[in-house]
Formats: structure tokens, C-alpha cells, sequence
């Protein structure tokens, strides 16, 4: 079942990131592969509000606190089976939006918390949300879960790599069996690590094909991880007719992670 925990950054607001943490680190975007992008696109924008945006030729379908980017892609594999299995939102009208999805025909997958719901998009996407009355804005970016088979392992290496903060999150959905998960956050994202029983595949070719994190200094911030034995998979180079910066490597569990410098609109 899914876990949330209501991790807010006050400056997340429509139209910017959260503010970057210690290391100059703070959630991005989710990457996916797509077969049909305008119906994904309207899946996020129609059943979840976020709003189109633009850098250059860049388009980024944008929420407080992360943007979400599509890419076709002819057969995706299901994010089911990948160390990256779902993300998560919370929502301001979470009654008003369930009934919203029924009357759409969208698919939702109740969890044991009438509060909470897998809703499923296209490619089988499973984008998890909780309803929260008491968040200021309609919608916030909450949670990426990662199904590890080494929990500790990961944990430390985020906290290492990135600067996110250990913690532990209630699971929210578990009601009748109450558990706590592992876990590590970074500005306006909690990065949660249940148990798994057998390894995972990796992200890169699947509908969650990478993860993303915005970073201030992309240069200085790739030098030190490279310091630390971090391997980046390419020079860093910035994408055409932008500002933006990008880096990529792979965690050690197989998760495409996507580094940007300058990736919200000016």
C-alpha cells in the first residue's frame, strides 16, 4: 500500500521549484515514456491540474514543487517491477476530485484509507494522492517510492549523494496493518523505501524512465560527486535554444536519474 508524509515547502508555489536544500538539491521532474503524449498530457492536466508550460523548446507540464515531462515512446515497459514503482501527490479537494475520476471512467484503485487512491493513467501509470484540506495550493508534488532490495544501502546513498535528510513515514494506507517505511527527503519530495522481497529492474526504458533533481550549480555539483565515486554517464551539456543544463547517471539499484541546472521557465 502507499506511504505519504506531508512534506511542504512553504516557497513551493505554481510556477517555481521548492528551495534547493545544503547542497544546492531540490526535486526536478518525473520523466516518462509514453505511447500517445497528448492523452498523457491530458491526463495531467485534466485529472490532476497541472498546467503546460515552456523552456525554449521544452515542454513541462508543471505542478508546485516538480514538472512532469513526456516522451514518445513506441512500447513502453510498465514502471510495475522497477525500482521506481509509482509517485505521489497530495491534494487541497481530494472528494471533489475522486468524483471527478468516476464520472471520467478514470481507472482507481482504492487502498484501505478512503482517503487515498491509485489513480491510472495511460501505459498503466500509477500515480498515488491524498487528500490534505489544509495545503494552500490544490495540488503539491509528495513522494517517489522506490522498492529497494538493500533499504539501508539506499537510504545512506541519497542521504550521501544528494543531502537528503533520514527519516522514517507512516504508511497511509495501511490500516488494518500499521507500518513505517524508510525513507529520506529532499525539498519537496520524500523518497520512501519499503521492503521488497527480490530485486528490481531498472527505470531506463520504462514509463518511469528517470527521475530528475535541480541542482544550482550543475558543474560544481557533478565534480562532487565524482569526487565521492559517483559515475556521470555523459559530459554535462545544455540542451538547445535553453539555459538548461543537464547530467545523467544511474543509482546503484538502477534508478535513470536525471540531473538539470535552470529547468523552471524565466
Amino acid at each position: 500500500m502507499g506511504a505519504l508524509a506531508l512534506t511542504l515547502t512553504a516557497t513551493t508555489t505554481w510556477g517555481q521549484l521548492a528551495e534547493p536544500n545544503q547542497l544546492g538539491v531540490r526535486m526536478g521532474h518525473m520523466h516518462l515514456n509514453v505511447r500517445d503524449v497528448d492523452a498523457t498530457r491530458k491526463f495531467f492536466v485534466d485529472q490532476l491540474g497541472g498546467t503546460v508550460v515552456k523552456n525554449g523548446p521544452l515542454e513541462l507540464i508543471q505542478f508546485p514543487g516538480v514538472f512532469v515531462m513526456l516522451r514518445k515512446a513506441d512500447n513502453p515497459l510498465p514502471a510495475a517491477g522497477t525500482i521506481v514503482n509509482h509517485f505521489g501527490f497530495i491534494m487541497k479537494d481530494f472528494p471533489t476530485a475522486l468524483a471527478k475520476w468516476k464520472a471520467a471512467g478514470i481507472g482507481i484503485e482504492p487502498t484501505e484509507n478512503p482517503n487515498e487512491v491509485y489513480v491510472v493513467g495511460p501505459d498503466s501509470l500509477r500515480v498515488e494522492v491524498y487528500g490534505e484540506p489544509s495545503i494552500p495550493e490544490p495540488i503539491y508534488m509528495n513522494h517517489i517510492h522506490f522498492f529497494p532490495s538493500d533499504i539501508a544501502g539506499i537510504k545512506k546513498w541519497y542521504v550521501n549523494a544528494f543531502g537528503a535528510n533520514p527519516g522514517r513515514r507512516s504508511c497511509i494506507g495501511c490500516i488494518s496493518k500499521p507500518r513505517v517505511f524508510e525513507s529520506a527527503d529532499l525539498p519537496a519530495v520524500n523518497l520512501t523505501f519499503p521492503p521488497t522481497a527480490k530485486p528490481q529492474e531498472p527505470t531506463k526504458g520504462r514509463v518511469i524512465d528517470h527521475i530528475g533533481f535541480d541542482v544550482t550549480n550543475l558543474e560544481a555539483f557533478v565534480a562532487g560527486l565524482e569526487s565521492r565515486g559517483v559515475k556521470i554517464e555523459a559530459p554535462i551539456r545544455q540542451v538547445p535554444n535553453t539555459k538548461v543544463k543537464v547530467a545523467f547517471l544511474t543509482d546503484p539499484w538502477g534508478t535513470y536519474i536525471e540531473l538539470t541546472e535552470g529547468l523552471s521557465p524565466q
